[in-house]
């Protein structure tokens, strides 16, 4: 079965934040590494997994930026991670609790991503691993924000200043000195099974330091083990406003042929520029609903060529006018 891993765009930007500031193109390298070149208010969007490393990896070397990944991760905090995600753990009585749904719905941030719990003596492992990156060079950029965000959940309980005593990465990878002095108490470790950081489970049964009240976890979140057609439908969107992959990139992506692809499509009831016009269709009515954006403005983030074009298509499928749709949905 064909499969294109994503991660959100949030996961991407503090990487383009860095190069951006340095004065770097970053817009014709993530071009390069066919990415959108334009990741503002793209936060809970998604972009495949694979390029994004891939492009980590090469602005890394291109620009001689050590520790690109730990660079990254400084500039991420608790809520970078996904509303749903920041949800399930607010509201989780004890840091364990925290933890194991944080492992239940780590999908919720990258779609090929495990995260698990293992208990050693004194010390549990909140380990992770992304599927289909075997033998993937320069993971480490990619590990250090899998072994930062588990940093931000612990301390939403342990206090905002606790860090744990081993950070290792499944990359062979040894950090710099900037990286070693920034975190002074932990030793690090490479060339591990998976990527972890360790927590005494005398932390564990810390209560949430919030004042958020109980709820029932399991109803604030859907499962994201997508098929093939939920993923395009996720990764799309984050590039309607330029120029969506051909057919044959998406194929690519996927690691099959584009005829594969368009069996596949075919199968689940779409042609590809009938999925595409169901997700600009999708993409407008959200925007339409839930901002104030002007209509100009949504057309052009849905990917319509003008408001002209945007009316005509969207009337199509709902039977009025992007205008007369909003008016529906204003409070009265």
């Amino acid at each position: 079965m064909a499969k294109i891993h994503l991660t959100r765009c949030q996961h991407l930007s503090p990487f383009v934040d860095i190069l951006n500031n340095l004065g770097t193109p970053a817009a014709s390298l993530l071009e390069r590494f066919r990415l959108p070149a334009s990741l503002e208010e793209k936060s809970d969007h998604y972009v495949p997994i694979l390029p994004a490393i891939e492009f980590a990896a090469f602005a890394s070397r291109s620009q001689g930026i050590e520790d690109f990944g730990f660079h990254a991760a400084k500039t991420l905090h608790f809520g970078h991670l996904s509303e749903r995600t920041r949800i399930l753990i607010r509201h989780s009585p004890t840091l364990l609790v925290a933890l194991q749904q944080a492992c239940k719905w780590a999908s919720l941030e990258d779609s090929n991503l495990s995260n698990w719990l293992e208990y050693h003596d004194d010390h549990a492992r909140y380990c992770s691993r992304l599927a289909g990156t075997k033998g993937l060079q320069h993971l480490e950029h990619s590990q250090w924000l899998q072994n930062v965000f588990p940093i931000y959940i612990v301390r939403q309980f342990a206090g905002p200043d606790w860090a744990p005593a081993t950070i290792a990465f499944e990359a062979r990878y040894t950090p710099g000195p900037a990286c070693q002095s920034f975190w002074p108490t932990s030793r690090f470790l490479s060339g591990q099974g998976a990527s972890w950081i360790d927590v005494p489970v005398s932390l564990l049964a810390l209560p949430n330091r919030s004042n958020e009240s109980s709820i029932d976890l399991n109803d604030h979140v859907q499962h994201s083990g997508f098929d093939f057609i939920q993923v395009l439908k996720l990764m799309l969107p984050s590039y309607l406003d330029e120029r969506p992959p051909m057919l044959a990139e998406i194929a690519e992506m996927a690691g099959i042929s584009a005829r594969s692809l368009q069996r596949q499509l075919s199968r689940a009831g779409f042609t590809y520029s009938g999925l595409v016009d169901a997700v600009r269709f999708e993409n407008a009515r959200q925007l339409l609903r839930n901002t104030d954006s002007k209509i100009i403005e949504i057309a052009f983030a849905s990917g319509y060529a003008d408001p002209a074009h945007f009316t005509r298509a969207f009337r199509r499928i709902a039977g009025v006018t992007p205008g007369q749709f909003r008016e529906q949905w204003r409070p009265r």
